[in-house]
């Protein structure tokens, strides 16, 4: 990586390096796209990107059938990373750690959506299992139930793994086969005729470029903004907290979503991963990452203890705040070409599930660049034609 781009002429401009930045790069260079391909990242050590700071974790309990596949080949690549880039033995052998999800109903409407879910995940191919209060505490009796009505859980490729591992390894392999990272920031979008002719860095560089990758995460609405496009993808602030019991769990807890906005999982050693909002969601600024100490005492601990009454005696180690690219529209992914922009490309807006859905999307969105259409999943369903024709792809498995 230099400090500077090398050339002033790209094939492919990618705006944001992140895990769907990288994702992008490295399937391009993996099915052997013949061009020049520019990372472009303001912050190349990712520290408060949305990849850095989520639970690292993945599901394939979604609403929509779309998603549930997604996540699949997402679980595919994580389990043979190695297998899927060459064998190469310096890349790890990494696992999912399959714990599931348990998604807690207290209301009869809540349990009559998780049935609804729980149909679309298994006709995929999913193994969610519906529970009962009763069922719930035979597997894991350390929970507080009295207000439960249904249970839904999936323990085959569903749990944590180890995200940060994938996303340099992406990274890694795509500036080894020539894609360049530069840490820079775009300010700027000539757009002329149809198409972004160029993109302006703050470092006074000018860039032309055949296309424009917008994987600008929480940003992406201000990315496209400068092409003249309106988005509606805005920062949301999310916060976690680990903590340690002072008597662990005899068992993995899996990632519990709690009614109260609340969720919680396994962390290992003793130790366990909170997180989630409470209240008013409302869009912050790109840089607002201060925590809220009091909600831990006032929100979190309370909660955490009266569905786990074990958890009474914890002590909390560390917290951070990260964000969320959330698309206010429907909560869903925007992939694939402007309609009038046509080299201006989106893969944003995943409102909290993108870094399971990064194998797939990057996968998707290079087979788009080489062969103009999706080969592998029809993704054309994230088109951004949706968001003008008011015709929203809603996901409301959301946490």
């Amino acid at each position: 990586m230099g400090a500077m781009p090398e050339r002033d002429s790209y094939d492919v401009v990618i705006v944001g390096g992140a895990i769907m930045g990288s994702a992008v790069a490295w399937f391009l260079t993996d099915l052997g796209f013949d061009g020049r391909i520019l990372v472009l990242d303001r912050d190349m050590s990712f520290e408060r990107s949305a990849t850095a700071t989520s639970t690292s974790c993945i599901r394939q309990q979604f609403s929509t059938e779309l998603n549930v596949k997604i996540s699949q080949f997402g679980a595919e690549f994580i389990t043979n990373l190695r297998a899927f880039m060459g064998g190469d033995t310096r890349v790890p052998q990494l696992g999912i750690r399959s714990f599931g999800y348990l998604y807690l109903a207290d209301t009869d409407g809540f349990a009559d959506d998780l049935r609804d879910r729980a149909a679309v995940q298994v006709a995929a191919g999913a193994a969610t299992r519906l529970l009962t209060p009763e069922q719930i505490h035979k597997l894991y009796p350390f929970y507080a139930l009295d207000d439960i009505v249904l249970g839904s859980i999936n323990t085959r490729g569903e749990g944590y793994f180890d995200s940060m591992a994938v996303f340099e390894w992406m990274r890694r392999q795509a500036i080894e086969r020539g894609a360049e990272y530069v840490e820079d920031e775009v300010v700027g979008m000539d757009v002329a005729g149809g198409s972004v002719r160029s993109v302006a860095l703050a470092s006074g560089a000018r860039i032309a470029c055949g296309h424009v990758i917008n994987a600008a995460g929480p940003r992406a609405g201000h990315v496209a903004a400068m092409a003249g496009i309106d988005l509606p993808v805005e920062p949301r602030k999310r916060m976690s907290w680990v903590f340690k019991a002072e008597a662990p769990l005899d068992r993995d807890l899996p990632l519990t979503i709690d009614p109260s906005g609340l969720h919680v999982r396994e962390n290992g050693g003793g130790t366990y991963q909170a997180g989630g909002h409470f209240g008013d969601d409302p869009a912050v600024d790109f840089d607002d990452f201060e925590m809220d100490h009091g909600l831990w005492e006032a929100e979190v601990w309370p909660l955490l203890a009266a569905r786990i009454p074990q958890f009474e005696a914890i002590k909390l180690t560390h917290s951070w705040v990260g964000h969320y690219e959330m698309n206010v529209f429907d909560h869903n992914a925007v992939l694939g070409p402007h309609p009038d922009v046509r080299n201006f490309l989106f893969i944003n807006g995943f409102s909290g599930h993108g870094l399971q859905q990064a194998p797939a999307m990057g996968r998707g969105l290079a087979e788009w660049l080489c062969s103009g259409g999706y080969e592998t999943l029809d993704l054309s369903g994230f088109g951004y034609d949706r968001l003008s024709s008011s015709a929203p792809q809603v996901e409301k498995a959301v946490i």
